[in-house]
């Protein structure tokens, strides 16, 4: 399913959008669509200096792995789509979570939405590559390698998790998401497919309107 160093989320990436005006209306579409998925009007936030941007810019790395694992299984009989392996993965972040002292049926749905939107990009990287010969990889990355980049990424994910639950219950979480994602989309450069992704990553992340 997964694996990955981090790959560089750039307008330089293979389906990176031209222009900077393209790049901010994308990420601002897909700003509106966060915010349709976590609801919520802006509200008194529990700590001025609460912040879910830590949170956002792990998702975001961990979507950026993709880039690596598609590259390492174009042209292989490995399957995007492997939900076997998936369950793994979310077994072992519930498991973690109880220890850590957190809701695992929680953890469970927003790494769901961690792992649709990896999928998300090695999809769209996959057909990217099938149409444009000229742009697909020369060299097949090591999925052994890049695992152990995503493990570390889900532990600090599952640490901003626990952090962050207080301002994930307020009514504020929604409008604080959208503001995070547009942050860390505007510092990282997302692209279109790069920012659709993260978006994807975070519908789960808001509690308080569940």
């Amino acid at each position: 399913m997964e694996g990955g160093a981090a790959a560089n989320v750039s307008g330089d990436t293979v389906l990176a959008t031209r222009g900077h005006a393209v790049r901010i209306r994308s990420l601002l579409l897909t700003a509106a669509a966060v915010a349709a998925l976590t609801g919520g009007t802006a509200a008194a936030s529990p700590a001025t200096d609460a912040s879910l941007v830590p949170l956002v810019e792990t998702a975001a790395q961990r979507v950026a792995t993709a880039d690596q694992v598609a590259a390492a299984k174009w042209g292989t009989d490995q399957p995007i789509d492997d939900p076997a392996r998936e369950q793994q993965v979310l077994d072992a972040m519930s498991a973690k979570a109880t220890g850590m002292g957190i809701d695992p049926e929680v953890v469970e749905r927003i790494f769901r939405d961690q792992i649709e939107a990896n999928k998300l990009v090695q999809h769209g990287l996959h057909a990217y590559w099938a149409a444009n010969p000229a742009a697909r990889p020369t060299e097949r990355p090591d999925l052994g390698e890049i695992r152990p980049v995503i493990d570390r990424l889900n532990n600090e994910l599952l640490e901003h998790i626990r952090d962050s639950a207080p301002l994930r219950e307020h009514p504020s979480c929604g409008p604080r998401l959208t503001g995070a994602y547009l942050t860390v989309g505007h510092e990282m450069r997302l692209d279109a497919l790069h920012g659709t992704a993260v978006g994807r990553a975070l519908p789960s992340v808001c509690e308080a309107r569940r």
